[in-house]
């Protein structure tokens, strides 16, 4: 099976990469950053000019781009190149009724749909270790299972198209609560005068130890904010989840808390950042 990779950004390119190193057919790859296409040619994939050609040459398409809006123009772009039988699987983060309305017209044309989009960030992608999370047709799962899990270690499928989405924005909208909740109450550890590293040690000796703070203490103790997920996708997503909310009726007091963070953050310009730099949000640094 012949696949094509459209989407070579900060998660796209490491799981493009594993594909190429562990998939025994040809990987055709593009981007519109033409850096990024010949980066991943320079390891044995197949650069393309755009991502009709890719269309044309792939049997499977995976895709991995920021917004909505942009998964809409790829595919409006692809679907007179979308043949019977070719399978699509869009693991972008995204609103899942967009999902599910793309699903649809791809769909039409005989082929088979999945949205699949990942938990973790950079180093989980550079080592395989993502999390992907499916929603496709039951039928559809066996196939596509065993290409997803070049990039990932667990590949669960959550239930039809749309469905994958609906949990990645649930599970990264706990994320944002459970940094939230590091972010003040280190805050006030801080301002009571404890140890950055004495607060993560006892956090982690109880109750509250978390996967967040595991990863991110010595990252907020050095004050890194280099970007391995962006703080403007993360905006992204926690809006997303407020439209999933307001969808149903269901009041969210804990997300509407994180969404205000983000806003703040998004204002003063803090997209391009890592998304723990929401510690500075909450530790007033703005408020100067």
């Amino acid at each position: 099976m012949k696949i094509g990779f459209i989407g070579l950004g900060i998660m796209g390119e490491s799981m493009c990469e594993n594909i190429v190193k562990k998939h025994n057919d040809t990987v055709y790859c593009s981007d519109v950053n033409r850096a990024q296409v010949e980066k991943l040619a320079a390891i044995g994939a197949v650069p393309c000019e755009n991502n009709v050609e890719v269309a044309k040459r792939a049997d499977m398409i995976i895709s991995m781009v920021p917004t909505s809006d942009i998964v809409r123009t790829v595919y409006n772009e692809l679907l007179p190149y979308i043949r019977e039988g070719m399978i699509c699987i869009d693991m972008s983060t995204i609103d899942p009724s967009v999902s599910v309305e793309i699903s649809e017209l791809v769909k039409a044309k005989g082929a088979f749909f999945a949205d699949a989009p990942v938990v973790k960030s950079k180093p989980a992608a550079i080592a395989g270790t993502l999390g992907i999370l499916v929603g496709c047709d039951e039928s559809l799962f066996p196939t596509i299972e065993p290409i997803l899990s070049y990039m990932g270690c667990k590949v669960i499928r959550m239930g039809g198209n749309g469905k994958g989405l609906v949990m990645k924005i649930c599970h990264n909208t706990l994320v944002g609560e459970i940094q939230n909740g590091v972010n003040e109450t280190l805050n006030l550890a801080v301002r009571m005068g404890l140890d950055m590293d004495d607060f993560y040690a006892a956090v982690a000796a109880g109750g509250a130890q978390c996967f967040y703070l595991d990863g991110q203490h010595e990252n907020l103790k050095n004050e890194n904010w280099t970007t391995a997920f962006s703080f403007a996708n993360m905006n992204k997503d926690i809006h997303i989840c407020d439209r999933l909310a307001n969808e149903v009726g269901y009041d969210m007091p804990g997300m509407q808390n994180v969404k205000r963070v983000y806003e703040k953050g998004m204002a003063a310009g803090l997209g391009a950042e890592d998304f723990r730099a929401s510690y500075k949000v909450v530790r007033g640094d703005l408020d100067a």
